[in-house]
């Protein structure tokens, strides 16, 4: 973290981006973005710097976030119908090119408690993506690798035409903090 406070990174998580950014090439100018799960906002600092002022950044967490320039902050739950019909009229009838999320449960140790809980607000992010993607879209989405892990892969490889397993230099080697990268969304 003393790293990423003194480049005014928000939390160390940009370098997981910055890296998967390097090799995978997600983010361009000109695109129309979702970060949820956004707070602290590493990731839409960054995003938004690549994407510029002819694109448009969206972020949306439970937890405030402090303002970033070229990003438009949603206070709430992307899975409550008032949240989500708010982002709705946002968003208006233009797709979203690519949807990313760093999202985590509130991780208490127990496997058994932790993963499905995981696999579960991932799936809440798909499911999510599937109503605001365009056809040829992007998602990115954090998942441990373990139970369910596979049947998620499974999901996302129906609905996108490349799917891919990312481990960033970032990620503490130990961790078993992965990244799903699903690239050209297919109705």
């Amino acid at each position: 973290m003393e790293r990423a406070a003194r480049e005014g990174w928000r939390s160390r998580a940009v370098y997981k981006l910055q890296q998967i950014q390097d090799s995978d090439r997600l983010f361009r100018p000109g695109i129309r973005c979702l970060d949820l799960g956004a707070s602290p906002g590493s990731w839409s600092q960054f995003a938004s710097k690549i994407i510029g002022p002819n694109g448009r950044l969206w972020a949306v967490d439970k937890q405030p976030m402090d303002p970033i320039d070229g990003v438009e902050f949603v206070l709430g739950d992307f899975t409550e119908t008032e949240t989500l019909s708010f982002l709705q009229t946002l968003l208006g009838d233009t797709p979203i090119d690519l949807v990313i999320s760093d999202m985590s449960p509130n991780i208490s140790g127990n496997k058994a408690i932790d993963q499905p809980r995981a696999i579960e607000l991932a799936e809440d992010a798909l499911t999510f993506s599937f109503q605001v993607l365009g056809e040829g879209g992007g998602f990115l989405t954090k998942l441990f690798q373990g139970e369910g892990f596979e049947e998620f892969v499974g999901l996302l490889k129906n609905s996108f035409s490349s799917v891919r397993t990312i481990k960033p230099r970032a990620s503490r080697p130990e961790s078993r903090e992965v990244y799903l990268l699903a690239r050209t969304f297919h109705m």
